[in-house]
């Protein structure tokens, strides 16, 4: 994660709930009143951060983890996870993927309360990446609940300046409010979390985890935001949790996925491959569809094909969980003429894994019509094409790399999203088609195909 630079107008202050906003009133008001240089206070957004970070807590409880509890990912936080993989004979990626989650929450239950106590330092809301930092003055709430006995809750405040946001002489700055407590305890402050987003101003959620509807917190915060930011990548069961998305979209809920926007290369490569007219003509001969992916996650791959699917007026038929060695998943559509369309999702395990968990690393457009001049191959420059190049016919393939962009880290695209937030009708669209694909699911057997 990168960080900013930051002036510190209060390092962060221990305080009761109750006395948050005096204390801001009061950092400010020394502020104006001192000879430093002038500050603006937050005046664009409020934002709250859902900051669990289960993944460090889980490996510093079994001793794997000894740095700080400060949800990123990188360097020690890696190793850790290969030292945990390794102990329990796991698959060694240094990534927490489901698999690796649940072992680690097994073998944290069993072990006694009082073994469940962290003695790491828990700076989550100490720092913010460049992604929030170099926005215009703003509010940023942290919320990092902690595994173990509720001890109650706490609060911190502070104030930060990026060096270099200035204008006019004057520092354009954040108020950063952390709340601490155990998991459970949470709910409890939904209410007072809620009336610290200043009114009148853009009402942010970015919850970090997977969503959670039943959740007095999650409730309450999505009642109050304008936009909740999800990261799809981060869901430990996507085929369940991408309806629950489509479930708030239907309610009224403004819902962005981070995860969506690392598809935007593929889609674009995509349509560009039928720009030409005699192309153009061929796309609707399309009736095969492959789509691999790195095993972990299904949400890209899903969401890809949400894509082409409302692209191209097709309706979800049938589906069918084959399984297998590629976890392979078949689904049916209809086009408007009547063509069915069989497409194919593979959990494909590589060699070297990617940031995030379930990238795309393939896709593979053809027909069954071999005259038509519609084969498109799209192929990762860490996988290469080889794998689809297999599926026949490549020597009359148009043959695409997908180059990933410079930066696809959750942090990064929020960066986007908060300057271009508002209703993304092709990820609706798009989402709309997965959850009729999904609702196939729920109603097809296992292992028929």
């Amino acid at each position: 994660m990168t960080q900013t630079p930051l002036v510190a107008l209060q390092k962060p202050k221990d305080i009761s709930l109750s006395e948050i906003e005096a204390e801001l009133a009061q950092i400010w008001h020394s502020q104006s009143g001192s000879s430093g240089v002038p500050a603006t206070r937050a005046s664009t957004f409020s934002m709250v951060v859902y900051e669990p970070d289960e993944f460090q807590q889980l490996l510093a409880i079994l001793g794997f983890y000894k740095g700080a509890i400060d949800g990123i990912h990188e360097g020690q936080t890696k190793q850790a996870v290969r030292d945990a993989q390794a102990a329990y004979d796991l698959r060694i990626t240094g990534r927490v993927d489901t698999e690796t989650l649940n072992r680690l929450r097994e073998e944290v239950a069993k072990l006694p309360p009082e073994k469940l106590k962290l003695t790491n330092d828990d700076v989550r809301g100490y720092y913010m990446s460049e992604a929030i930092a170099i926005q215009n003055p703003c509010r940023i709430i942290t919320l990092a609940p902690s595994l173990g006995v509720d001890e109650g809750i706490s609060a911190q405040v502070s104030a930060y300046c990026p060096i270099q946001k200035s204008s006019g002489g004057s520092l354009i700055c954040c108020e950063y409010i952390t709340i601490r407590g155990a998991k459970n305890a949470m709910g409890r402050v939904a209410n007072l979390v809620s009336s610290l987003l200043i009114p009148g101003l853009p009402r942010f959620v970015w919850w970090k985890a997977t969503p959670n509807p039943e959740q007095e917190l999650f409730k309450k915060l999505v009642e109050n935001a304008n936009c909740v930011i999800l990261d799809s990548s981060y869901f430990s069961d996507p085929e369940s949790e991408l309806l629950k998305i489509k479930e708030l979209l239907d309610s009224e809920t403004l819902v962005a996925d981070l995860n969506w926007h690392r598809l935007s290369t593929w889609q674009e490569l995509t349509a560009a491959a039928f720009d030409p007219p005699e192309r153009r003509v061929a796309l609707n001969d399309v009736d095969r569809i492959s789509i691999d992916y790195e095993r972990g996650n299904a949400a890209q791959a899903l969401m890809f094909l949400g894509w082409i699917a409302s692209r191209l007026g097709w309706e979800p038929s049938e589906y069918h969980q084959v399984g297998g060695d590629y976890d392979l998943k078949q689904i049916h559509f209809k086009s408007g003429d009547g063509r069915t369309i069989e497409a194919e999702l593979a959990a494909i395990p590589t060699a070297d894994t990617s940031e995030v968990i379930g990238d795309l690393t393939g896709v593979r457009l053809a027909s069954t019509n071999l005259n038509a001049n519609c084969c498109t191959i799209l192929c990762s420059e860490t996988t290469g094409c080889m794998r689809m190049e297999a599926g026949g016919a490549a020597q009359s393939c148009r043959i695409e790399q997908v180059i990933a962009t410079s930066d696809l880290k959750a942090e990064f695209l929020l960066t986007q999203q908060l300057q271009r937030w508002g209703r993304d009708n092709l990820f609706e669209e798009s989402l709309a088609v997965v959850a009729s694909i999904l609702n196939l699911e729920k109603r097809s057997p296992v292992g028929v195909g």
